[in-house]
C-alpha cells in the first residue's frame, strides 16, 4: 500500500510507505539543502549536486549520474510543462523513484525512456544497448565500491568482448523489435516506448540491476533489497587463494535462473586447479551434495556448463529432472532449458565396460550437449544443429574440446541427509579408487574400523 499523503508543493500520490517516503524525503533535502534560492523558491538540485555527493558520485560512473539525473528532469509531474528544467523538483524525485522502485513495466519504463533519449520519437537499438551497457558496468562499479562482491571479483575477462558487454548483450537479445523479431546486436534498427516497455517485462534483470544502482547508489531504502539472492556468498573450503573461471555478473547471470531458495549460496565442491586432474577426485568430491552448477573453459577460452538440478549419483542410468539446464558465459551468456523431448538430463558413470564414461547432460550416449570424459581433460558438445534435451547449440569451441580449468559448485545449503552422507570416503562412492588401492597393493585402513554408509 502507498503513501497517499501529499507533501509541500506535490500533487500525487507515490508508491512509497509512510517511512520509505520520509527517506526519500531526508535524501531530497540533503541534495537540495545547499542550493536553496529565495524562501519562496521551490526546492530543487541540479547534476553538479548529484554529482557532488560523494556517496553518489565515487559509488556510480559518472555517466549513469547523469543518465539518472536525465531521467528525473525529463519526469512530466503535472503534464503542463514547455520543456525540461535543468533542476529536479521534489515532485520529479520523489514520481522518478517511485517508478523505479515501485511501479509497473509501464512506469519503469517511462523513467528508462527518458534515462535514454530526450524526445518521444523512436530510438537507434544501438542507442538501447549503450544504455544497457552503462546500466550492467554501473552494477559491477557499485557493488565492487560498497564491498558487495561477496567473495567474487570484478575482474576482466580476456577476449575482445568485456563480461559487461556480454551480459548487456543478453539483456537487449530478450528485446522484440515492432516486426517481432528479436535484436541480435547494436543494429541501426529502431526502437519506441511500446518495444522497450515490452523489453523492461521480458526482461527482469534490468529493473533489478536499476534497483541495484539507485539503492545502492543513492543509499536509499537498502534493506528492502535483497543482495544475497542477486550476488550469492562465495564459500571455498581452502586455506589457499582459489580465483573463480566467473566473474560476479556471470555469477549474478546463472543464478537468477536457479531456484530461489538455492541463490544465496555457492559452495565450492570441485576445482581442477585445487583438487587435481582426476575424473576419480572428480567423482569423490561432487556425489551426493544436492544441486549443482559445472564450469568449464576450454582452451579455446570458451567458458560454459550446465546446473544439474539433483545430487550427482556414479550410476550408468540418466537422473535429474527438468529444471536442469546447459549455459554459455563466453563468448555470448545464455541459458538453455529443457525442451521436453527426452529426460536425458544428468549422467554420471565410470567403470562400465559397454557404455560410456564420464559427465554428461543432455542428449545421447556419446552425443551429449555437454561431455566430460573419464580421461580428465577431454570432452565433447555435440549438436546438430541443437541439443534435443536442452535446444543448445555448440558451447565449446570446438566439437571434441581440451580443457585446462573445470570448477563445480553446489549452490544453496546442504541438507542433513547429504552432510551424513558426505561423511564417508572418496573410498565408497569411488570404485576406481579402491580398486586402484587394491593394485597397487596398499592397504585400507579403515576397514573394519568404519561402517560403510548404507546406500553403498
Amino acid at each position: 500500500m502507498g503513501n497517499s499523503k501529499s507533501h509541500p508543493g506535490q500533487s500525487f500520490s507515490s508508491r512509497f510507505l509512510p517511512e520509505e517516503q520520509a527517506e526519500v524525503d531526508r535524501l531530497f533535502d540533503s541534495l537540495s539543502s545547499e542550493e536553496l534560492g529565495s524562501s519562496t523558491s521551490p526546492r530543487s538540485f541540479s547534476l553538479q549536486a548529484l554529482k557532488a555527493r560523494s556517496h553518489v558520485g565515487e559509488a556510480l560512473p559518472a555517466e549513469m549520474v547523469t543518465r539518472l539525473f536525465e531521467g528525473m528532469r525529463r519526469v512530466d509531474v503535472t503534464g503542463k510543462t514547455k520543456g525540461p528544467s535543468e533542476r529536479i523538483s521534489q515532485e520529479q524525485f520523489t514520481v522518478s523513484m517511485s517508478h523505479l522502485l515501485k511501479g509497473n513495466a509501464e512506469e519503469k519504463s517511462l523513467v528508462i525512456w527518458k534515462m535514454i533519449s530526450a524526445t518521444e520519437s523512436p530510438v537507434k537499438a544501438r542507442e538501447v544497448q549503450k544504455f544497457t551497457e552503462d546500466l550492467v558496468g554501473s552494477v559491477a562499479h557499485v557493488l565492487n565500491y560498497r564491498q558487495e562482491l561477496r567473495g567474487w571479483t570484478e575482474k576482466q575477462a580476456p577476449g575482445s568482448l568485456s563480461r559487461v558487454q556480454v551480459l548487456a548483450a543478453q539483456l537487449c537479445s530478450e528485446m522484440k523489435l515492432q516486426d517481432g523479431e528479436k535484436l541480435l546486436g547494436p543494429q541501426q534498427l529502431d526502437c519506441d516506448r511500446t518495444t522497450v516497455e515490452d523489453w523492461v517485462f521480458r526482461a527482469p534483470l534490468v529493473t533489478t540491476f536499476l534497483s541495484v544502482v539507485i539503492q545502492q547508489g543513492f543509499l536509499l531504502l537498502c534493506s528492502s533489497l535483497d543482495l544475497a539472492t542477486l550476488v550469492p556468498e562465495c564459500q571455498v573450503d581452502q586455506e589457499r587463494e582459489f580465483a573463480s573461471v566467473l566473474d560476479v555478473l556471470s555469477v549474478i547471470y546463472i543464478n537468477s535462473h536457479l531456484p530461489r531458495e538455492q541463490r544465496h549460496r555457492w559452495r565450492l565442491l570441485f576445482s581442477s586447479e585445487l583438487h587435481g586432474h582426476s575424473f576419480a577426485q572428480l567423482c569423490g568430491c561432487i556425489a551426493h551434495w544436492g544441486p549443482c552448477v559445472v564450469l568449464l573453459e576450454d582452451r579455446d577460452g570458451h567458458v560454459f556448463g550446465g546446473f544439474a538440478s539433483c545430487s550427482w549419483e556414479v550410476k550408468p542410468q540418466f537422473q535429474g529432472d527438468d529444471r536442469c539446464f546447459l549455459f554459455s558465459i563466453s563468448p555470448r551468456m545464455a541459458v538453455y532449458t529443457c525442451t521436453g523431448y527426452n529426460d536425458h538430463y544428468m549422467y554420471l558413470n565410470q567403470g562400465q565396460q559397454t557404455i560410456p564414461n564420464g559427465l554428461g547432460m543432455g542428449g545421447q550416449h556419446n552425443y551429449f550437449g555437454l561431455w566430460i570424459d573419464v580421461d580428465f581433460g577431454k570432452g565433447h558438445s555435440k549438436a546438430k544443429p541443437t541439443c534435443t534435451t536442452y535446444n543448445s547449440p555448440q558451447l565449446s569451441a570446438q566439437e571434441d574440446f581440451r580443457f585446462e580449468k573445470m570448477e563445480v559448485w553446489a549452490v544453496g545449503d546442504a541438507s542433513v541427509t547429504q552432510l551424513a552422507k558426505n561423511t564417508k570416503s572418496v573410498l565408497d562412492v569411488d570404485p576406481a579408487a579402491r580398486a586402484l588401492l587394491e593394485v597397487s597393493g596398499r592397504i585400507r585402513h579403515s576397514e573394519g574400523l568404519r561402517e560403510v554408509p548404507d546406500d553403498q
